[in-house]
């Protein structure tokens, strides 16, 4: 492709792999298991290590409503694991109810989009905007 994306496999429902620029991204189907976890991230990490991805793009909608509630815990179990296995976690989609409720998740959002390993977009066209080369954004976390 001309912008310098192009896909590998997946079809509709199944996560599929994307290359932009030089980074490899594995977009996870929008349906699929809640990822509330530990267990959920190692699986969601395997499918991204499996495709060769720097990086995994969740649909906000797969993470469990305590990834959101931040005395939980669960975002910073899951979003630890990415880290540990050096995997970047992109959050793709509303969560305006979300950080609506408190200012906890808005820092933590805040925070994690001036990083290079947890980011929340809007949608997968603001993650290719921000991994492009010509963005000058960093791909790895």
């Amino acid at each position: 492709m001309t912008d310098g994306t192009d896909t590998t496999g997946g079809t509709a429902g199944t996560d599929r792999a994307e290359h932009i620029g030089g980074t490899t991204v594995l977009f996870c189907a929008a349906e699929g298991p809640l990822i509330r976890g530990t267990q959920d991230a190692l699986d969601v990490i395997g499918a991204a290590s499996g495709a060769g991805a720097a990086w995994a793009a969740v649909p906000a909608g797969r993470l469990h409503e305590d990834f959101f509630r931040l005395r939980t815990g669960v975002a910073g179990e899951v979003t630890q694991k990415f880290a540990q296995y050096g995997v970047g976690l992109a959050v793709v989609g509303d969560i305006g109810a979300h950080t609506a409720t408190g200012t906890a998740l808005r820092d933590l959002v805040r925070e994690g989009n001036r990083g290079s390993a947890l980011w929340f977009v809007a949608d997968p066209d603001e993650l290719r905007a921000r991994l492009s080369p010509a963005t000058g954004d960093r791909a790895r976390p």
